[in-house]
């Protein structure tokens, strides 16, 4: 009877240090997904809305409304005092910030969280009111690098890591579902879609 007394990895060194290197890189694709698993959900959900946004104003839902104030607003004359006067009727005048006459015909009221823009003459206006849309005003604010150069270097890190994702991910599998096989096919299509892209637009 044959006894074997080592693994056929253990005597040959080049299949003993591929297992090595496939562990390593199976270990550093599932840690980088762990740690950068929030960034990368800040940015896929920042990304589709800011794909949009000739079609909706990604951090704010503005609101407008038809108000009509009195007729006939003179420039001379109308202070802190009058336009206060003029924003009670519509329970605003704790929000006034300040005002201006853009021309002859139109007075401009600053509010905290939206305006009011009047037609002078005729005393016909628009009350707009603008609100953070939950959680995208939030992950947009990041996805615009808008705060401290930390947070640039951070991203950049992520950026980084998200190429070591997707090529460590290239090696996960082995066989036919891996990259030599099935895998290949899978690359190769999603390399083609943005150069088809690149070939009909650019």
């Amino acid at each position: 009877m044959r006894v074997r007394t080592k693994h056929a990895t253990e005597r040959n060194p080049a299949m003993k240090l591929s297992n090595r290197i496939r562990r390593w890189n199976q270990a550093i694709h599932r840690d980088l997904g762990y740690f950068f698993s929030a960034m990368t959900i800040i940015y896929a959900i920042s990304g589709i809305a800011l794909n949009h946004i000739k079609e909706w104003d990604p951090n704010y839902h503005i609101t407008h409304r038809e108000v009509q104030v009195r007729s006939g607003i003179e420039h001379d004359g109308f202070d802190r005092t009058a336009a206060l006067t003029m924003l009670e009727e519509f329970g605003e005048e704790g929000n006034y910030k300040k005002h201006y006459f853009p021309d002859e015909s139109t007075l401009k009221i600053f509010l905290d969280g939206g305006s009011l823009t009047v037609d002078t003459p005729s005393g016909s206006g628009i009350l707009e009111h603008a609100r953070r849309r939950a959680v995208f005003f939030e992950v947009n604010y990041l996805h615009y690098n808008t705060p401290r150069q930390l947070w640039t270097w951070f991203s950049d890190i992520f950026a980084g890591a998200l190429v070591v994702l997707a090529i460590s991910g290239l090696f996960i599998l082995k066989g036919s579902k891996g990259i030599t096989g099935r895998g290949a096919w899978l690359t190769a299509a999603g390399f083609l879609i943005p150069a088809i892209f690149l070939i009909l637009y650019l």
